[in-house]
């Protein structure tokens, strides 16, 4: 065994004592003073320490660096992420969005207004609809997708579809507008890459009434057509419905009363209008053939042409009640006048005739019963050029109508310098001159009114609105004696069929010949009849034009005013006065025989005490215009050229006999009494 200060790791200085404590190096002896000297050791460093330290701080400084890089890299990614998701988000292509995506359940707000009646009734209205697009890049087998499409969406092309699916197109278009079954239908398929997209319809709930007022809009709901194109700024803009003046069930009374008279005389088209007489504003505007304005795009042109406000005619004879009204308001003539009727007035080789000539002088209340031409002539040429365009530029006749539709038409009137004797003549009882069916019956509610026009309109009155101002055109005493007059139609002229009880109806008939390319059409007509009740306070006027009709055994063979357009606004009358408020009055009572009495005008008036009537052997009244004598001899007519002689039904008296369809020009309303 070793002794312990033979080991080799003790010092030999402790094995002196064993249970002595170590001392370690430097440290004071045993019992010795400590000493205040440092303590010193020696470190030894190799050169492999010092390369082994060195890269340690290359490492070091390569993780700080790191770390800093790292920093500035999620900084980045950070800043980006924040400024395309929050500041200025950006969404992908709608393609590429996810499927699993829903899209908001909620139906988004109708952008386009609602059009409503003067009632309240809704004629167009936007709803909810859905488009169904695609992106075929999502899309397992395109031929399959198109075909299963096909069978669900009526008149989609399949194979021009496919050939849109296989392009390199992200988006496609398959439908613009599907009912929710296809939707759902659709839905069910499962095919990926098909998407619905949030939409609105717009829809007419009455279909074809009012078609030609409303018109129609694109598929992006802006108005190409009638009030939906007028106001189409005001109806993308104020969510307020837009309330017209048309009264729906006047509408849809005026479209049966003339489709009726149109079939019944196997014509071609025809209008009709009711306007309240003390506003301008328009109930009922009616054109036929009209077409479903939520079918707009599949109507031919004939049915999308608006008769009423685009169509320029010659009235007829309804514009004897302008002529009429011109040379009272001016003082130049009066009810107990006479003009010479018993031949026509020639023109070079033309010649103005009555289609029922009476051989003796006419006074003016017969004049308009008997719609004659000639006396209607010989008033034109008192009242000569200028205040007979006068006249008419201040009814509005030189001017488009005024109303709220885009295709208001303007007249064809005739320049100054060709407006000459003979225009001046013709234009007295309706020819010559082309106006618009709206132009028409504004200017005939300034007669019947109290002499005040106004522009015709197709909004309603707003609730707490003043009146509407309008323009006095005539004095009010004219406006009262034509009542009278156009009472005496009714009574004892061209109109007695439109004769309603209570309603002390008064009128005008109107039977144009047609224009073609090589002048006057023969045996094409328009009849036409305008009519105002009730006849002692006017309310409404009633207006029917019938395009083309063919007489028959009920109008004895003849298609005039009275005859065929006369009845319809007789219907109308009788339908729509009780739904207005308007109650006829009866028959017998203190009221009526006191209206009877005030609308009461001999056909032969006596003239008052002092006053030179005109006739025979009477001057031509002061301040007439420069023109042959009206009550002379026929203008140019050649010596020993007999007047021309009409043409009577065998059998029926002359008294009764009406127009044929075509016979001779400018027909005037046509018969002289109709069959009562």
């Amino acid at each position: 065994m070793t002794a312990p200060h033979d080991h080799p790791f003790v010092p030999a200085r402790a094995a002196a004592r064993p249970d002595a404590p170590a001392r370690g190096v430097g440290a004071p002896r045993e019992g010795a003073e400590p000493r205040l000297e440092p303590r010193l050791e020696t470190v030894r460093v190799t050169v492999p320490d010092l390369a082994r330290r060195s890269a340690l701080e290359r490492a070091r400084g390569r993780l700080v660096l790191a770390a800093f890089g790292f920093l500035a890299l999620y900084l980045a990614v950070g800043a980006r992420l924040a400024w395309v998701m929050v500041i200025h988000p950006r969404l992908p292509p709608v393609a590429e969005r996810s499927p699993a995506r829903p899209l908001p359940a909620a139906a988004p707000r109708a952008r386009r207004a609602a059009i409503v009646d003067a009632n309240g009734a809704i004629l167009a209205v936007s709803l909810p609809s859905a488009a169904l697009y695609a992106d075929p890049r999502q899309m397992i087998d395109r031929r399959a997708a198109a075909a299963a499409l096909g069978r669900i969406l009526p008149g989609l092309d399949v194979a021009a579809l496919t050939r849109r699916f296989e392009s390199s197109l992200a988006f496609v278009y398959v439908a613009r507008e599907i009912t929710g079954t296809q939707e759902v239908a659709i839905n069910r398929l499962g095919i990926p890459g098909l998407y619905f997209l949030p939409t609105e319809r717009r829809h007419y709930p009455e279909g074809r009434v009012a078609a030609h007022v409303l018109g129609s809009v694109d598929v992006d709901e802006h108005g190409i057509a009638g009030v939906e194109k007028w106001f189409n700024r005001r109806l993308m803009s104020d969510p307020r419905p837009l309330r017209l003046s048309i009264d729906v069930r006047v509408q849809a009374i005026v479209r049966q009363a003339l489709a009726r008279q149109i079939a019944t005389f196997h014509a071609k088209a025809g209008c009709a209008i009711v306007m309240d007489a003390r506003q301008g504003r328009v109930l009922a505007l009616v054109s036929l053939p009209d077409f479903n304005a939520n079918r707009f795009a599949l109507a031919k042109p004939a049915q999308h042409f608006d008769r009423c406000v685009t169509g320029d005619y010659e009235p007829g004879s309804t514009f004897k009640l302008q002529t009429l009204s011109n040379a009272l308001d001016h003082g130049l003539i009066h009810v107990w006048d006479q003009f010479n009727t018993t031949h026509p007035i020639f023109l070079g080789r033309f010649a103005i005739t009555d289609f029922e000539p009476v051989t003796r002088w006419l006074y003016v209340p017969e004049i308009l019963a008997y719609s004659s031409n000639i006396g209607a002539s010989r008033i034109g040429l008192i009242l000569g050029r200028d205040r007979e365009r006068a006249w008419l530029r201040k009814l509005g006749f030189f001017t488009r109508a005024g109303i709220e539709l885009p295709e208001s038409a303007m007249p064809e009137v005739q320049t100054r310098a060709q407006w000459g004797k003979a225009t001046v003549m013709t234009v007295s009882f309706g020819n010559g001159i082309a106006v618009t069916p709206i132009q028409l019956v504004a200017g005939a509610v300034a007669v019947v009114n109290g002499g005040v026009f106004y522009r015709p309109t197709l909004l309603a009155a707003r609730p707490g609105a003043p009146p509407r101002r309008g323009r006095r055109v005539m004095k009010r005493s004219t406006s009262r004696v034509m009542r009278q007059l156009m009472r005496d139609v009714v009574l004892s002229g061209t109109g007695n069929l439109v004769h309603v009880a209570g309603y002390f109806v008064g009128g005008k008939t109107g039977t144009s010949q047609k224009i073609g390319k090589n002048g006057y059409r023969l045996h094409s007509n328009l009849a036409s009849f305008i009519g105002v009740f009730p006849g002692y306070a006017p309310r409404y006027v009633v207006y029917a034009m019938v395009d083309s009709p063919i007489g028959n055994k009920k109008s004895f063979g003849f298609a005039t005013g009275g005859f065929v357009a006369g009845p319809a606004v007789q219907d109308v009358i009788a339908r729509i006065g009780p739904m207005l408020g308007v109650m006829p009055v009866m028959a017998g009572t203190t009221e009526a025989k006191a209206i009877t009495a005030a609308l009461a005008l001999p056909l032969h008036p006596t003239a008052p005490p002092g006053a030179i009537a005109l006739g025979p052997g009477n001057p031509i009244p002061p301040g007439a215009a420069d023109a042959p004598v009206p009550n002379g001899p026929a203008v140019g007519r050649p010596a020993g050229v007999a007047a021309p002689k009409p043409r009577l039904l065998p059998g029926v008296p002359a008294r009764r006999q009406a127009l044929r369809s075509g016979a001779g020009t400018g027909a005037g309303g046509g018969q002289r009494v109709a069959a009562r």
